[in-house]
C-alpha cells in the first residue's frame, strides 16, 4: 500500500437547536444583526449528557456504520478536540471503549480549529508509514461549556458537534500531502485560557489573516494535490464566518466546486465543523463519490492545515 483514502463519514449534533431569536431574548442583539456579521441563523448546543467523547463516538458509529464497517478493523482512534475538560484518560481512549474498539492506539490532538486536517494528515502518514491500516479520526467539540452567554460578540458564533472520517490503506494515494503551519507570535488572537477560561478571540485580526493570507496557502495545497481549485468538486473550509468563506473561495478561484456552508445551520464548530460539514454534504448527496474535494482548517494558534481528498 502506498497511500489512504477515506472510506465513510459521519457526523453528530444535538437535537437542542438556539437560533438567533432565542439569542436576542438573552442578549443585545437580533436575528438581522448576526447575520450580516458572520452568516449563522442556528447553532446545536449540547446537554449536559452530551459530552465531547459521547458526541465523538456517535459520529464515529455513524461513520462505521455507513462504511459497513466493524470496530474490529480500527487500530488508531485520533480525536481533535479543544474542549475535552478532562486530562486523563483522553477522549479518543473514552470514545474506543464506547465503540468497542480494543487495543487501538488512541491520541488526542489539539490544534483547535485546524484540529482534524492535522489529525487526518497523522492519520495519513501513520498508515504510509504501516503503523496502522484503518484508523477512526474525529472532530468533536463542546465549546458550550467554554461559552460567556452574556458575551454577544462570541456567544452568537459558536455550536456543538462532532464529524468522523474512517481511513484505510490504500494502493494509490486519495489523500493529498498536507500543507501546514502556524503564526505562533499571533496565537493569542484566539484563545480559551485558564482552569475557567472562555472562549475569547480578536475578530478583525482573524478576518483579515483568513481572507488575505490563507487563499495562497489554499493554492498550494492544490498544487500539491496536482488539482487546479477550479477542478475541484468540493471546498470544505473551517466553518467559521460565511463572510470568510465566501471571500476565501473567491479568492482562491475555485467558483465550480460545491460550497460548504454548515456554518449557516451549525455556528462554529472548531475542529468539528469540516467534518460534520462533509458527511452532512455526502449524506445529501451534493458531493458526488470520487470528487476532489478541498479540507482546509484554520484559526486557534493561527494554525492552519489542508489536504485534498477524493471522496467516499
Amino acid at each position: 500500500m502506498t497511500g489512504s483514502r477515506v472510506v465513510s463519514m459521519g457526523h453528530y449534533q444535538s437535537p437542542n437547536v438556539v437560533t438567533n431569536d432565542d439569542l436576542a431574548q438573552r442578549i443585545e442583539t437580533s436575528d438581522e444583526w448576526i447575520r450580516s456579521r458572520v452568516g449563522i441563523e442556528t447553532r446545536h448546543v449540547a446537554g449536559p449528557d452530551e459530552t465531547v467523547d459521547f458526541m465523538a463516538a456517535q459520529a464515529g458509529k455513524h461513520a462505521l456504520d455507513r462504511g459497513g464497517l466493524s470496530p474490529d478493523g480500527i487500530d488508531l482512534v485520533l480525536v481533535a478536540t479543544c474542549t475535552a475538560i478532562d486530562r486523563s484518560p483522553n477522549t479518543a481512549a473514552r470514545v474506543a471503549a464506547q465503540l468497542g474498539i480494543l487495543g487501538a492506539a488512541t491520541l488526542d490532538i489539539n490544534v483547535a480549529c485546524s484540529g482534524f486536517s492535522h489529525a487526518l494528515a497523522t492519520a495519513d502518514h501513520t498508515i504510509r508509514a504501516g503503523s496502522a491500516t484503518r484508523a477512526l479520526v474525529i472532530g468533536s467539540e463542546k465549546l458550550s461549556d467554554f461559552t460567556d452567554w452574556d458575551d454577544r460578540t462570541t456567544c452568537v458564533l459558536v455550536g456543538d458537534g462532532a464529524g468522523a472520517a474512517v481511513v484505510e490503506a490504500a494502493p494509490e494515494p486519495e489523500i493529498s500531502p498536507v500543507v501546514w503551519g502556524a503564526v505562533p507570535e499571533l496565537s493569542n488572537v484566539v484563545r480559551i485560557e485558564g482552569v475557567n477560561g472562555t472562549f475569547e478571540q480578536e475578530g478583525q485580526s482573524v478576518y483579515r489573516w483568513a481572507t488575505t493570507q490563507l487563499p495562497a496557502i489554499a493554492r498550494s495545497v492544490c498544487d500539491k494535490a496536482g488539482v487546479a481549485p477550479e477542478d475541484l468538486g468540493a471546498v470544505v473550509l473551517h466553518q467559521a464566518n460565511l463572510r470568510i468563506i465566501e471571500s476565501f473561495v473567491k479568492r482562491l478561484g475555485a467558483g465550480n466546486a460545491y460550497i460548504a456552508r454548515d456554518v449557516v445551520e451549525s455556528g462554529n464548530t472548531s475542529a468539528a465543523s469540516i467534518p460534520l460539514a462533509l458527511s452532512k454534504a455526502l449524506e445529501r448527496g451534493d458531493i458526488p463519490s470520487g470528487a476532489p474535494a478541498l479540507l482546509f482548517g484554520f484559526g486557534g494558534g493561527l494554525a492552519y492545515a489542508g489536504q485534498v481528498i477524493r471522496c467516499p
